[in-house]
């Protein structure tokens, strides 16, 4: 096995694990029982959704080379702006907190914890009677990444971890060197401004909060743990404070715009076919 692939399928388990455990405490047995025979009708009623993350999703992974030279030849050189504005924060946040229990868990939520958050809402939200909130979810991916791709091309900047090797130190890969093969596979050291790991925890906390008369327990979860990743993101020196605030930013409008794009509209058309099916005599959906 390929080291690559030990990374990769050392996640996968992981992963897989949390989301095994985390569907029967959060969604529950009940619950999951009754998801499984109407799964297919909600994921064919989210395909548009589904098929934009996808096209955005190949996108990236097809334009961000070719991207990544535009950026580089045309882009604002943004480095030294960023540095200049806030200095040494994220080497004072390390000088500061910086300890072996700490990087052990801020590498592992940023690898293992950041990949269960993004995947565990997706079934969540499926095994609710209405597929607006997984719709909405999945537009707000979409969202953060294709507007992050165009600020990668707009915005050519790199990490702090690059700029200041002497006062950083890339604690990720000093504390999981391996990791770096996975990164280098699905990232670039000058795509930092804004953070997608930031915006995309922030997007899913925002939605936690919102559902959070679906899924309490969720909530509890969902919030600490984005916050956590925002605060890795810094903490092993990949992103700056600068890049988080955008992240910030870039999440509370692509929740904004999703649930405007899938909006009352759809909750509406929901509600009438729930109300036709209680005419004809099915039993009633429970919200919730």
């Amino acid at each position: 096995m390929t080291p690559l692939l030990s990374v990769l399928t050392s996640v996968v388990a992981w992963v897989g694990a949390m989301l095994a455990v985390a569907s029967v405490v959060v969604i529950g047995p009940a619950r999951l029982r009754e998801t499984w025979g109407g799964v297919r009708g909600r994921i064919w009623d989210a395909r548009r959704a589904v098929a934009l993350v996808c096209v955005v999703l190949l996108a990236s992974a097809v334009g961000r080379p070719a991207l990544l030279d535009v950026s580089r030849l045309f882009g604002i050189q943004a480095t030294a702006l960023i540095y200049g504005l806030e200095g040494g924060f994220v080497a004072w946040v390390q000088a500061t907190f910086a300890s072996p229990p700490l990087t052990a868990y801020f590498s592992r939520v940023y690898v293992y914890g950041y990949a269960f958050l993004l995947a565990f809402p997706v079934i969540a939200y499926l095994a609710l009677p209405r597929t607006t909130p997984v719709r909405r979810l999945l537009v707000a991916y979409a969202l953060n990444y294709g507007v992050g791709l165009v600020l990668y091309t707009l915005v050519f900047a790199h990490g702090p971890r690059n700029v200041i090797p002497d006062m950083v130190t890339p604690l990720l890969f000093t504390n999981q060197p391996d990791v770096i093969l996975l990164a280098s596979e699905v990232n670039e050291a000058s795509n930092v401004f804004p953070s997608l790991h930031t915006s995309l925890s922030v997007t899913v906390g925002t939605f936690a909060i919102l559902t959070r008369e679906e899924y309490p327990l969720w909530t509890l979860i969902a919030v600490p743990l984005s916050l956590s990743v925002v605060i890795a993101t810094m903490y092993l020196g990949i992103h700056w404070l600068t890049d988080v605030v955008a992240g910030f930013a870039l999440a509370f409008g692509c929740v904004a715009l999703a649930h405007r794009f899938v909006g009352s509209r759809a909750d509406a058309a929901e509600s009438g076919a729930a109300g036709d099916g209680r005419r004809s005599g099915s039993a009633p959906d429970a919200d919730g």
